[in-house]
Formats: C-alpha cells, structure tokens, sequence
C-alpha cells in the first residue's frame, strides 16, 4: 500500500476556496452608539486567536476564574497524566533499540552419578595433579550479560518516532482541551451575567406591577372597573414574583456548573454589578482562512496522528523481514569462591550472532500490517473531517454574528417602543380611554421582549467566545 501523506497544501486550498468563496473576511468594532454591539467586515487579515486569553477578556473577575481553572481543573490535570505516559512511551521505544545489559551472580551444586558419562569423566580427570574433582562440584559465577537488535530496517528507530509524534499530538490535544475550557468558563460566565441581568428586569418589572395592581384597587374602589381587573393584575404579579425563583435556581446552576470547571466546591461567583452592561466585545478579526491550519490545535493534533499513523505501517511493514540479534556475556566462573576472581582462569565470554525470520505465522504479520494501513486511512479521514468541521464552526459563528447584529438592533427598538407604550396605556387606562387588558398585554410584552433582547445580547458575547474558539484562540 502506497504510504497516505499529511494532506496539509491540499487543506490549505480547500478552507481557502471555500471561505473566501462564501465568507467574506470579519472585523468587528467597538462603537459608542445606544445599540452597544456593530460589526464592521474589512479585508483585514489580523487573526484573533493569536491574542492571548488573559488580553482578549477584559473583565478582572472571568480572568481570575480561567486561571484558577487552567491550575485546578479536573479534565485538564487527568490529561496532563496522559501526556507524561506519552512522553515515557517515547522512552521505552528509545530504550528498545539500545542494547539490554544485566547483571548477574549465581551458585549451584552438582553430582553427577558415578556410572553416568559425567561421573566417569570426572573419576578420570583431575583438577591439578593429585587433585581430583571435588564432590559435589561447586559453580559460582558472576558476569555481565548483554543482548541487541540490531536495527537494520531502522523498525525501532521508526517506533521511536512514532511514538514521539503522538506525544506531540497530544500537546495539541491539551492545547484543544485549554481552548475549550477557556470557551466554556466565558460562555457560563456571561450567561450567569445574562441571568443576572433578567433578575434586574424582573425586579423592576415587579415594581412597574405593583403600582399598576394599586391603581386598579384605586379604580374598583370608584367602580370604574370591576373586580376581575384586580384578579387579572393579582395573578400578574404573582407570575412575575414567581419568575424571580426561577431565574434565582438558574443562577445558582450556572453557578456552579462554573465552579465545576474551575475544580472547586459550590460558591458564589464573584462579578461586578454592571458587568453585563459593560460587557461590550472589542475587536474581532477573522482572519485568512488558511490560518485555521496554523491555530487549530485540533487540526494540528489529528496532522501529527496521521503522520505517527504513516509511521506505524512503516514499523508493520518492517516485520516481515529478518531480525539480527547479538547476545554476549563475560564474567568469571569457578567451582571454588576462592578461585572466583583469578584471572585469566576463571575469566569466561561469548559471543554470538542470531539471524531470525518469520516463518510459520507470517499470517499474523499480515494482519498486523493491514491494521496498520486501515488506521492510517482512519487518521487521514479524520484529519479531513477535522479541518471541514473547522470551517464549518467558522462559518456558522461569522454568519451567527452577523445575524445577531441585525436582530440585536431590531429588539432593541422593539424594547425601546413597549417601555413608551407602558407609561401610554397606564395614562391612558387612569383617564378611562383604555382597558385594563390593553395594559396587562403591554406589561407582559415589554417584559417578555427586555428578557429577549438580553438573550440577544448574551448569544452576541457568546458567539463572539465562539468565534475565538473556532479560530483556534484561548490556548496561547
């Protein structure tokens, strides 16, 4: 099978011709206008993810929660474990091709019967003269023992590097996994802040309420309206009294679920009152798309699995052929202790030379390489589909901003409009020109589209977290 290569100039003209063929080029700034979020598209081809986390978010209290998080999170430190099994798995291949030398001593006995071929030729011989064989007849020994493969396909060179590769993947892997992480605390960090903010309005909105429920008593008491006004803005108000709760035990998930990703027990997230409001994204560059090669851990990581995969047929491959192995030992032997040490009569070595080829189980072998090519086909789709999903959360996210842009500015009027309609329809409803419906209708529309344009706003800085991500910004 032809060995699959990195297929990374390929890649490169693929996100080329597809973004710039459907996407154009993003820049975002920050304006001082009512509608807080305007985003500008220009050819500039500054790419965000090259900033650096701690510079990108400008609010004090979300970076102090990332850096606690990259010390004390749970899934970042089990994978840094998983790094340095990596990283002595290179040293094991190293110490493969490298010869194994051991040590050894050893004592023993031995009586051979006296009608046995060693009993008859030790009765005959004599140690020196006048001296026969000792009975029993001791063995002492001590030495050093060496054994190689000599690496004459360079298989465990090839094994070597193979594993080194994946240890440099897996930096990638963590460097995907810190960006993640990074997104995922400033995604609930400012949805906390959005929660927070909706809390507000509800709180205004019980008040606006109360004092409307005052003023229909006032009018059943005057008998300008009747008694199912009253009901209706009661049960108003008490559904309005009930959202607080709701949105109080959200907090409290977000809460944690923050907590959680900063590998600490359940507590109050601290942030500034007004964090939401200030919470304004300053600057976004897309950038070319061909930079997605160069900042996406991920794509990076499943480039150098694919390139440790073509190692791995490699080393498959080498297996077929013949193994030379070198065995020697030297070291002194003696059947007395005190004879143990004499040299040279006591001295003893060998060498040889062992050429070994698979014979019978080349079926095996077979298997084996197969293996190897089908995952290397494996890690060459993957790689494929790493850098297609690159592009694709890319193009959602540019286009998800644009979107927002436009809808932000629409419910923002749209807020803007009911607020007025509110102080109209309870003026109106107090001179008797309007129902009381008509007011409990406004209410509700106005808090239902205050509580919209702040999902609004949240899915803006959101998507601007998103954007950085997909760029392959936050592990820096």
């Amino acid at each position: 099978m032809k060995i699959i290569k990195p297929l990374h100039s390929l890649s490169i003209v693929l996100i080329a011709m597809l973004v710039s063929s459907c996407v154009p080029e993003l820049s975002v700034r920050n304006t001082k206008q009512s509608i807080p979020n305007q985003f500008n598209t220009d050819s500039d081809t500054t790419n965000i993810s090259n900033i650096q986390w701690g510079q990108h978010f400008d609010d004090p209290y979300l970076v102090a929660l990332i850096d606690t998080a990259l010390q004390n999170n749970q899934e970042l430190n089990i994978f840094m474990r998983e790094m340095e099994m990596l990283r002595n798995e290179v040293q094991i291949r190293k110490g493969e091709y490298l010869p194994f030398v051991d040590m050894g001593a050893g004592a023993g006995l031995d009586k051979p019967g006296k009608y046995t071929r060693a009993g008859a030729v030790e009765e005959s011989l004599e140690i020196r003269e006048g001296q026969d064989f000792p009975e029993p007849l001791g063995d002492f020994m001590v030495g050093a023992y060496a054994s190689w493969e000599v690496d004459v396909w360079k298989k465990l060179r090839t094994a070597k590097k193979s594993a080194l590769t994946r240890y440099l993947a897996s930096i990638e892997g963590r460097n995907f996994l810190i960006t993640n992480l990074v997104s995922e605390i400033a995604r609930a960090y400012y949805e906390l802040l959005a929660l927070d903010r909706q809390l507000a309005i509800v709180q205004q909105n019980i008040g606006i309420q109360s004092n409307a429920l005052q003023v229909v008593k006032v009018q059943k008491q005057s008998a300008k309206v009747t008694k199912l006004a009253v009901k209706r803005f009661e049960a108003q108000l008490a559904g309005t009294r009930s959202l607080r709760f709701d949105i109080q035990q959200k907090i409290i998930e977000v809460e944690n679920e923050i907590n959680f990703l900063v590998g600490r027990f359940p507590q109050h997230i601290q942030r500034a009152p007004d964090s939401f409001e200030k919470a304004i994204p300053d600057s976004i560059q897309a950038g070319l798309p061909s930079q997605l090669l160069e900042n996406r851990p991920d794509i990076r990581q499943a480039e150098l699995q694919l390139a440790a995969s073509k190692l791995d047929v490699q080393v498959a491959k080498a297996n077929f052929y013949p193994r030379l192995e070198i065995n020697a030992g030297l070291g002194y032997q003696a059947f007395n202790p005190k004879y143990l040490l004499e040299t040279p009569e006591s001295l003893m070595y060998g060498v040889a030379g062992d050429i070994v080829s698979p014979l019978v189980n080349r079926n095996a072998i077979k298997a084996f390489y197969k293996n190897a090519n089908e995952r290397q086909k494996q890690a060459a789709i993957a790689y494929e589909q790493t850098i297609l999903n690159a592009y694709v959360e890319v193009a959602n996210q540019i286009a998800n901003i644009q979107n927002l842009r436009q809808s932000y500015r629409f419910k923002f009027e749209q807020v803007q409009r009911l607020n007025e309609s509110i102080d109209i329809s309870n003026n109106l409803f107090r001179s008797a020109r309007a129902d009381y419906m008509e007011v409990l209708l406004t209410q509700e529309d106005a808090l239902e589209t205050e509580f919209e344009l702040v999902e609004t706003k949240v899915a803006q800085l959101q998507a601007w977290v998103s954007i950085y991500r997909a760029l392959g910004g936050g592990w820096k």
